[in-house]
């Protein structure tokens, strides 16, 4: 029996429905490249326009550095999610305010709205008590289903889930139940892949893995911050310099553990992040200080795959490298098709 409430048994019909998705999608041409983020959250949806909920849909696009900026207005994702679930989608041109009171009046049961990209307010990232009560006076039942935000404490995560009944979507509900079949009584040894941008932004599941699992392999832009803590040079790679306190923690706390932590050996660097920019394999101590790290190089893949070969249990949370824009896919996809070929 699950810990945490589920959309099993809840009474929906008539009630306004706050949920929180992933719609964080790749765009080209003004239009969504893959939609399988959309297509997660698409049962969570439907379930609950199919029990007379009326569906608000909140969500976060890109990172708005000074307010709305029409390149990451949630409006360019409304034709994919529209075309996924089926149905129309209305939207709403702030998150906020009257634009979205009206628009949310004027729904009916099992109609879905998007408010706007819930980040065009600075108060979300600080979880400020305002803007979860102007969010929440939209919703009587809150329900996230964005497995990925679900780590930071802001607005439409951490606050809305103190203001309101909060339930576990659908997909929300498959990733933790996976969760607890991984770490709960695993197998070992256990491993864990954690990859993506910032440290800062997956401090708590890095120090809580470390007691967890047996080996820790860090990727992605967060592999450059522990570089940092290191003492090894990263140019003009994305790292977080003010967290590399926060990495040596880690690590220590891994060694006391007895989780060994894996950091790239090679690195793939570029002058520029852009597709088809030239690159070159170089060792981590000769990175340049105009070089931009993007991808790892082919030893460090090869010392993940050795990892992947010793799991029993295999966790693996976000990319290797940029791998957004190729060729700086290659070690995520790399190590993907390993992973699966385990399986």
């Amino acid at each position: 029996m699950t810990a945490f409430r589920t959309l099993d048994g809840v009474d929906l019909k008539g009630k306004r429905v706050l949920v929180r998705v992933d719609l964080n999608v790749p765009m080209a041409d003004g239009k969504v490249t893959d939609d399988t983020r959309i297509r997660a959250v698409a049962p969570t949806i439907g379930e609950i326009a199919g029990k007379g909920g009326k569906v608000i849909l909140l969500a976060h696009f890109g990172r708005p550095k000074e307010g709305p900026d029409s390149k990451l207005s949630l409006k360019q994702v409304v034709p994919a999610l529209s075309d996924v679930l089926g149905r129309p989608v209305a939207f709403a041109e702030d998150c906020i305010g009257e634009k979205a009171a009206s628009a949310v009046a004027a729904m009916q049961t099992g109609d879905v709205l998007l408010l706007e990209n819930t980040r065009f307010r600075k108060a979300e990232e600080k979880n400020e008590p305002d803007f979860v009560d102007a969010l929440a006076k939209f919703g009587d039942v809150y329900v996230n289903d964005a497995f990925s935000a679900a780590h930071r404490a802001h607005a439409s995560t951490e606050g809305l889930a103190r203001r309101l009944p909060a339930y576990a979507g659908r997909a929300m509900q498959k990733e933790i139940e996976a969760l607890e079949a991984a770490l709960g009584s695993p197998k070992r040894p256990v491993v864990a892949v954690i990859g993506g941008a910032k440290v800062s932004s997956k401090i708590d599941v890095l120090e809580n893995l470390t007691a967890k699992v047996d080996a820790l392999v860090i990727g992605g832009g967060m592999a450059n911050t522990f570089l940092l803590a290191k003492g090894v040079a990263v140019g003009k790679s994305l790292a977080e310099p003010d967290l590399a306190d926060t990495a040596k923690r880690i690590m220590a706390a891994a060694e006391k553990a007895g989780c060994s932590i894996v950091l790239p050996v090679d690195v793939v660097v570029a002058a520029e992040f852009k597709e088809g920019a030239a690159s070159r394999v170089v060792d981590v101590g000769a990175v340049g200080p105009d070089d931009m790290i993007l991808d790892i190089g082919p030893r460090s893949i090869d010392t993940v795959d050795a990892w992947i070969d010793k799991a029993a249990t295999l966790v693996w949370n976000g990319p290797l490298g940029a791998f957004e824009v190729p060729p700086f896919d290659r070690a995520t996809v790399a190590a993907a098709k390993h992973a699966a070929e385990r399986t």
